[in-house]
């Protein structure tokens, strides 16, 4: 079979602070670009419908789905995933308020909600209830949440 030009297109786009071009499928998405393509493996495809959060990346500093969204979509963007926000040093502040205040357990979710509160102005979420609706769009489903909220107000020194 071969390949036509409108199945794959060129695609450049900043990851994690570097430069990426790469010609890929038209119908690829960016969480499998992600992970596959570039080996960032802890952007997650959990339900592939956009809804639970696992996959959610900074597009241009705002929080996106890359399960439902193609990587020529990305096309000229700033993507930011998990890894571009782990500091070489450690853990940041909010990674380690998530360790410390035991906000995870299997770990599967965090990187969603880690860069979800990373997007996050701490002065739009003031309480716990601002907090727990700002995480609406985050599921976890080992935790109950109380302890990421916890880690959330750890974080955000509350």
């Amino acid at each position: 079979m071969t390949e036509t030009p409108a199945e794959h297109r060129e695609i450049e786009l900043t990851v994690n602070g570097g430069t990426v071009r790469r010609r890929v499928p038209v119908r690829r998405l960016l969480v499998d670009f992600l992970r596959d393509d570039l080996g960032l493996t802890s952007t997650h495809a959990g339900c592939e419908q956009g809804i639970c959060g696992a996959c959610t990346v900074l597009v241009d500093g705002e929080p996106a789905r890359s399960c439902i969204t193609l990587a020529v979509q990305a096309d000229g963007a700033e993507i930011t995933t998990i890894e571009g926000l782990t500091p070489e040093s450690g853990l940041s502040p909010l990674q380690r308020a998530f360790k410390d205040r035991h906000g995870l357990q299997c770990g599967f979710c965090t990187p969603g909600f880690v860069v979800t509160l990373s997007a996050a102005d701490p002065a739009d979420h003031p309480d716990e209830e601002s907090i727990r609706e700002l995480l609406a769009g985050n599921l976890c489903r080992c935790t109950g949440y109380q302890h990421i909220v916890e880690a959330v107000e750890q974080a955000w020194g509350r």
